[in-house]
């Protein structure tokens, strides 16, 4: 039984001291790929990333401009992601989105750059990553404005079932982290027993969300633990955690073209 974390900040700060013990502990406790996300405007973060997929084949990575840091989009970005495509480095644009909780950018500059940034997505035929707070219409919105079809994955989900619902039908599938897990996260725990096995990931967002039961023992989520996600997964489904483990692999594989 082996599982994969569809997305895990593996080249964050958090991790400069141990990041290899990190990885091994991941895959000898049964995780078979992680997908890492580059933050382009930072250069440290990037060749972290980089220098990771070219040691290990079972880590792959998106590239993108995320909300938080859309003030420094440039439309360099577009040479970039092309020049990483073209050496095969990315699996995916991302991540991408906008996030109407912090803005830490302004509401126009995230989307300035999330529009630019589906749109390269739909040019490099790369699946989008997309980070959604309180955003949930505007994505919507943005995605049918562009007229974006290539399909990806809402990372770390916490809208509501419409807007999943309505996001299955650009071909995108649903990624839980470890706030499945929380004892107040209900209304997401009804969205994934909504939601058909075949349109779900599972993720640990690592560093951060560390799931229950570790919540509150350790203060950095690692890749190792996407395994209680799909534990609280299997319990809402019904099913056994082997089939789980299964499914969500197999998804992860149709989407970025993994080889389990």
């Amino acid at each position: 039984m082996h599982f994969i974390d569809s997305h895990a900040h593996i080249n964050s700060t958090e991790f400069d001291e141990d990041r290899i013990q990190v990885i091994e502990r991941a895959f000898q406790g049964g995780i078979k790929g992680l997908l890492c996300p580059v933050e382009l405007t930072e250069e440290k973060n990037t060749q972290i990333a980089l220098d990771l997929i070219d040691t290990y084949p079972n880590i792959i990575a998106a590239a993108g401009i995320h909300p938080h840091h859309a003030r420094d989009f440039s439309p360099d970005i577009a040479a970039t992601l092309q020049e990483l495509k073209r050496k095969k480095k990315i699996c995916a644009v991302g991540e991408i989105g906008l996030d109407f909780h912090y803005n830490l950018s302004s509401p126009k500059d995230q989307t300035e750059a999330f529009h630019a940034q589906l749109c390269l997505a739909q040019e490099l035929d790369l699946p989008a990553v997309i980070h959604s707070r309180n955003a949930g219409k505007e994505i919507a919105a943005a995605v049918k404005e562009v007229n974006y079809t290539r399909g990806g994955v809402l990372h770390c989900f916490t809208e509501d079932w419409a807007f999943a619902k309505h996001m299955m039908d650009y071909d995108f599938w649903v990624s839980f982290s470890g706030i499945l897990t929380y004892p107040k996260a209900d209304p997401l725990r009804e969205v994934a027993r909504k939601l058909p096995l075949e349109r779900i990931l599972i993720e640990t967002d690592s560093p951060y969300l560390v799931p229950v039961p570790h919540r509150g023992n350790i203060k950095r989520n690692e890749p190792l633990y996407v395994k209680e996600v799909a534990q609280t997964l299997a319990h809402i489904k019904q099913m056994n955690l082997e089939e789980i483990s299964t499914i969500t692999s197999q998804n992860f594989s149709s989407l970025f073209l993994f080889e389990i």
